[in-house]
Protein backbone atom coordinates (compact mmCIF):
# COMPACT_ATOMS: atom_id res chain seq x y z
CA UNK A 1 0.00 0.00 0.00
CA UNK A 2 1.34 3.40 -1.40
CA UNK A 3 2.01 6.19 1.20
CA UNK A 4 -0.34 8.34 -0.57
CA UNK A 5 -3.15 5.48 -0.21
CA UNK A 6 -2.40 5.63 3.51
CA UNK A 7 -3.78 9.17 4.19
CA UNK A 8 -6.38 9.10 1.80
CA UNK A 9 -8.00 6.19 4.14
CA UNK A 10 -6.50 8.13 7.32
CA UNK A 11 -8.32 11.46 5.50
CA UNK A 12 -11.80 9.75 4.88
CA UNK A 13 -14.64 9.46 7.46
CA UNK A 14 -16.20 6.48 8.25
CA UNK A 15 -19.78 6.53 9.60
CA UNK A 16 -20.61 2.76 10.66
CA UNK A 17 -24.63 2.57 10.97
CA UNK A 18 -25.88 0.89 13.58
CA UNK A 19 -28.80 -2.35 12.70
CA UNK A 20 -31.97 -1.14 14.68
CA UNK A 21 -31.07 2.07 12.21
CA UNK A 22 -31.43 -0.35 9.07
CA UNK A 23 -34.12 -2.13 10.53
CA UNK A 24 -36.29 0.84 11.23
CA UNK A 25 -36.09 1.87 7.75
CA UNK A 26 -36.70 -1.78 6.87
CA UNK A 27 -39.71 -1.52 8.81
CA UNK A 28 -40.78 1.68 7.46
CA UNK A 29 -39.89 0.56 3.66
CA UNK A 30 -42.53 -2.58 4.72
CA UNK A 31 -45.29 -0.39 5.90
CA UNK A 32 -45.19 1.80 2.77
CA UNK A 33 -45.34 -0.94 0.80
CA UNK A 34 -48.61 -2.22 2.24
CA UNK A 35 -49.67 1.08 2.56
CA UNK A 36 -48.88 1.08 -1.54
CA UNK A 37 -50.73 -2.06 -1.86
CA UNK A 38 -53.92 -0.80 0.37
CA UNK A 39 -54.66 2.33 -1.46
CA UNK A 40 -54.86 0.73 -4.80
CA UNK A 41 -57.79 -0.85 -3.92
CA UNK A 42 -59.62 2.50 -3.11
CA UNK A 43 -60.86 4.74 -5.90
CA UNK A 44 -59.60 8.05 -5.21
CA UNK A 45 -60.01 9.12 -8.95
CA UNK A 46 -56.66 10.74 -10.26
CA UNK A 47 -55.51 10.44 -6.82
CA UNK A 48 -54.64 7.16 -6.87
CA UNK A 49 -51.60 7.44 -9.12
CA UNK A 50 -50.65 10.81 -7.47
CA UNK A 51 -50.70 8.95 -3.77
CA UNK A 52 -49.06 5.89 -5.73
CA UNK A 53 -46.25 8.14 -6.87
CA UNK A 54 -45.98 10.17 -3.71
CA UNK A 55 -45.29 6.78 -1.30
CA UNK A 56 -43.02 5.81 -4.01
CA UNK A 57 -40.70 8.65 -4.07
CA UNK A 58 -40.87 8.35 -0.18
CA UNK A 59 -39.35 4.69 -0.53
CA UNK A 60 -37.10 5.50 -2.95
CA UNK A 61 -35.63 8.46 -0.83
CA UNK A 62 -35.08 6.35 2.47
CA UNK A 63 -33.58 3.82 -0.15
CA UNK A 64 -31.35 6.27 -1.00
CA UNK A 65 -30.32 8.10 1.84
CA UNK A 66 -29.74 5.34 4.40
CA UNK A 67 -29.31 2.15 2.26
CA UNK A 68 -26.95 4.22 -0.42
CA UNK A 69 -25.52 6.16 2.95
CA UNK A 70 -25.75 9.28 1.20
CA UNK A 71 -27.78 10.92 4.41
CA UNK A 72 -24.23 10.53 6.06
CA UNK A 73 -21.91 11.78 3.28
CA UNK A 74 -20.05 14.85 2.01
CA UNK A 75 -21.72 17.72 0.90
CA UNK A 76 -20.63 17.47 -2.43
CA UNK A 77 -22.14 13.84 -3.23
CA UNK A 78 -25.24 15.24 -1.75
CA UNK A 79 -24.98 18.20 -4.58
CA UNK A 80 -24.45 15.68 -7.10
CA UNK A 81 -27.48 13.37 -6.29
CA UNK A 82 -29.48 16.42 -6.30
CA UNK A 83 -28.08 17.56 -9.66
CA UNK A 84 -29.00 14.34 -10.65
CA UNK A 85 -32.50 14.31 -9.37
CA UNK A 86 -32.77 17.96 -10.93
CA UNK A 87 -31.83 17.01 -13.96
CA UNK A 88 -34.16 13.64 -13.89
CA UNK A 89 -37.13 15.67 -13.29
CA UNK A 90 -36.39 18.45 -16.06
CA UNK A 91 -36.43 15.39 -18.47
CA UNK A 92 -40.10 14.23 -17.16
CA UNK A 93 -41.20 17.75 -17.24
CA UNK A 94 -40.35 18.30 -20.89
CA UNK A 95 -41.19 14.64 -21.61
CA UNK A 96 -44.84 16.09 -20.24
CA UNK A 97 -45.30 19.12 -21.74
CA UNK A 98 -44.67 17.54 -25.26
CA UNK A 99 -47.02 14.58 -24.24
CA UNK A 100 -49.90 17.20 -22.65
CA UNK A 101 -49.46 19.66 -25.41
CA UNK A 102 -50.41 17.23 -28.31
CA UNK A 103 -54.14 17.30 -29.98
CA UNK A 104 -54.94 13.19 -28.99
CA UNK A 105 -58.08 12.19 -30.43
CA UNK A 106 -58.71 15.42 -32.82
CA UNK A 107 -58.93 13.40 -35.90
Amino acid sequence: MTEKTKETHQDSEVHIVKPPVYLAIFLALLVLTALTTGISFIDLGVFNAVIALAIAVLKASLVVLFFMHIHYSSRLLKLTVAAGLFTFMLLISLTMTDYISRAWGMF
